[in-house]
């Protein structure tokens, strides 16, 4: 279905990508696959509960949501979905109004099948709810349990209150492994006609820390980019170059010139010569720096601890507008006396 709903698309190319490969059957999600069984289990037997989908973004839990939506009420969706985002929609107002008009209003849907009956009422980044309108919300579910169903999608479950909660059945999305993503990411690429090598797909995985929203924004981009040019693979330092961000490779390099500094202003000039080249920023330069420092085995945690810290310290006077060569020379300055 996927496939005819993609070549149907293709046509279309100012559909975004995250909306043209988002799953449409629970079968063409990936990973979750315990999850997805469990959901497919309450679909059959007709006992869907309230659900509370939890877990860091672009784990797939509002495709997952909004498949199983889509695969119980087919051409009656918009009917009987009601979708919101809670960030845009957050206050009181909203559940008294808008959430509990669409539960209280009637279904002209009769049908053996008792979950297409059922309405539907997807909240999106609920974590984003007052207070209030959560407690609100209690009455409402208990109220129209015969006639709707909420799912309530979050990254942050400690900002659901625990009468949602309770009233809820719980899942989990964890973050997809490379391995998952990986097949997907090539299909995408294939569709696409976007020439990607290995090191590239896992670039571009790692760049998005595992966020295949972002994965596939990614990708889109990419392809604009690559439209126009001559490039037969797309390799990993294109990726690097194409988003802005430092190679690893540079970042390792940069590092080993702050750990054997001979001279204070040679370092400067050889870290400061790189930074202008790649277009990298000195914040960005700290944060790769700190990773980088964990797995360094010259210094010892007390050092390591030390470092760490006062490079939060130039993070902080970056982010106050403070003048960038002074701040790197105070980051050489740092490492030069670490290493005394």
């Amino acid at each position: 279905m996927i496939i005819e709903e993609v070549q149907g698309n293709k046509k279309n190319k100012n559909i975004p990508w995250i909306e043209k490969y988002r799953p449409s059957t629970l079968d063409e999600v990936i990973s979750h696959e315990e999850i997805v069984a469990t959901i497919k289990k309450f679909n059959e037997k007709n006992r869907l509960p309230n659900l509370l989908l939890y877990g860091p973004p672009g784990t797939g839990k509002t495709s997952t949501i909004i498949a199983l939506a889509k695969q119980i009420y087919q051409n009656k969706y918009n009917q009987m979905v009601l979708e919101l985002n809670a960030s845009d929609e957050r206050g009181i107002n909203t559940v008294r109004e808008t959430i509990k008009g669409f539960a209280e209003s009637q279904s002209f849907t009769f049908t053996k099948d008792k979950n297409t009956s059922i309405k539907l009422v997807i909240l999106d980044e609920a974590d984003a709810m007052t207070a209030a309108a959560q407690f609100a919300l209690r009455r409402i579910i208990e109220k129209y349990a015969k006639t709707t169903r909420f799912c309530f999608i979050c990254n942050h479950i400690s900002q659901i209150i625990p009468a949602i909660q309770s009233r809820c059945t719980r899942f989990k999305f964890k973050q997809i492994s490379l391995d998952v993503a990986s097949s997907r990411i090539k299909y995408i690429c294939e569709n696409e006609s976007i020439p990607l090598n290995e090191q590239a797909i896992k670039s571009v995985f790692e760049l998005c820390s595992g966020d295949m929203r972002r994965v596939v924004n990614m990708l889109q981009s990419l392809s604009l980019s690559t439209s126009n040019s001559n490039l037969e693979v797309i390799n990993s330092q294109y990726v690097y170059q194409f988003t802005g961000m430092a190679h690893p490779d540079l970042i390792k390099q940069i590092m080993e010139y702050l750990m054997n500094q001979s001279e204070i202003q040679k370092t400067y000039l050889k870290i400061k010569t790189i930074l202008n080249e790649q277009g990298i920023s000195l914040q960005l330069l700290l944060t790769e720096l700190s990773t980088q420092l964990l797995g360094l085995n010259v210094l010892n945690d007390k050092q390591k601890c030390n470092v760490i810290e006062r490079m939060a310290e130039l993070e902080y006077r970056l982010s106050i507008c403070c003048n960038d060569q002074v701040q790197l020379l105070s980051l050489i300055g740092i490492f030069h006396e670490v290493l005394l």
